[in-house]
């Protein structure tokens, strides 16, 4: 299962959002809007795949010179549970680090936080809501 870095706007990018889309945002009625996708231009984005078909990506947006904020991980629902998200979390890890980063959070949905515990992550500070559902920071020196 390959993971690479993937360029914006190009079919694997679109597969991206579709996913995304997919897990994410169809389930909560939402859906991305072009200037939320414009944004993602200067994000590390990260995708695994399967021959050409992903399945399951995550991005990286730079926060300031040492930390960096994991965003958007998905993957397909039929493969959850496989160790493809942990996979793509090390391969993560490892691009922030070669990038200069120290330090990763992230805003993880409340049903993921174990998954992220598991991987060294701890959650800081209090619940709170964001896209109609609980979320925790989470984070990690790298």
């Amino acid at each position: 299962m390959p993971i690479k870095q993937i360029d914006h706007g190009t079919k694997e990018y679109k597969q991206m959002v579709d996913l995304r889309n997919e897990i994410l945002r169809k389930p909560l009625g939402l859906y991305f809007q072009k200037d939320e996708l414009d944004r993602e231009k200067e994000d590390i984005l990260i995708g695994a795949f399967e021959e050409d078909k992903m399945l399951g990506c995550c991005l990286l947006t730079k926060i300031d010179n040492k930390s960096v904020r994991l965003r958007q991980m998905a993957v397909q629902n039929n493969l959850q549970g496989k160790g493809i998200g942990a996979t793509m979390m090390n391969f993560a890890e490892n691009v922030a680090r070669d990038a200069g980063y120290k330090h990763m959070i992230m805003h993880a949905r409340k049903t993921a936080i174990g998954f992220y515990e598991k991987l060294g992550y701890k959650v800081s500070g209090k619940e709170f809501e964001e896209i109609t559902i609980p979320h925790f920071i989470m984070e990690k020196k790298l």
